[in-house]
């Protein structure tokens, strides 16, 4: 019987070894979901994620003058961020390749000055692979002092090789605060 107590001592010790590398497997998996999905999302234009930085004009870009797409524009505030966020157009038709700049506008309402970050996204998500900014106000923190307004461009084109099916695109801004901004 002693010699029993030992060894299932000693395996008791494996098995809750093995079982803190299962967990810390676990935890390590649970983190790298978030980015991995980020990639995926981007590199699929899952869930309408874009890129958050400015894209190169192609010199070989052409025109596709022979289709329309329209471009709808939307923003939303989240809570936590005493702004008004609109776009100052609600929709543009453009042409495949074309180079446009829409505007949205934003106010702070709150008697403090207050930083936030817009985060966009483009449906139908096919359509996200095929939306380029070229210049953004998502593309870096935007701080506005109590009461202040300010005018938020956004140049982009639709790519020509957007499939023709997709005649509808909507671009969406969603602006959430990331700290307090010092005077």
């Amino acid at each position: 019987m002693l010699s029993a107590q030992p060894n299932r001592n000693d395996a008791n010790r494996r098995l809750a070894l093995k079982l803190l590398w299962v967990v810390g497997a676990a935890i390590l998996f649970t983190l790298s979901l978030v980015p991995l999905y980020r990639v995926f999302c981007q590199v699929t234009g899952l869930n309408g994620k874009t890129d958050v930085r400015p894209v190169a004009v192609q010199k070989s870009l052409k025109v596709d003058e022979s289709r329309w797409v329209t471009v709808e524009f939307t923003g939303n505030v989240m809570p936590g961020l005493g702004w008004n966020f609109t776009p100052n157009q609600s929709s543009m038709r453009v042409h495949p390749g074309q180079i446009e700049l829409a505007t949205y506008e934003a106010r702070n309402n709150t008697n403090q000055a207050a930083v936030g970050q817009a985060v966009p996204s483009v449906s139908p998500g096919q359509a996200s692979l095929y939306f380029k900014k070229i210049e953004c106000f998502c593309f870096q923190r935007q701080s506005l002092k109590p009461g202040e307004r300010k005018e938020m461009p956004v140049r982009f084109y639709v790519s020509p090789e957007l499939p023709a099916d997709i005649q509808n695109v909507t671009l969406s801004y969603a602006f959430y605060s990331t700290a307090s901004a010092t005077n």
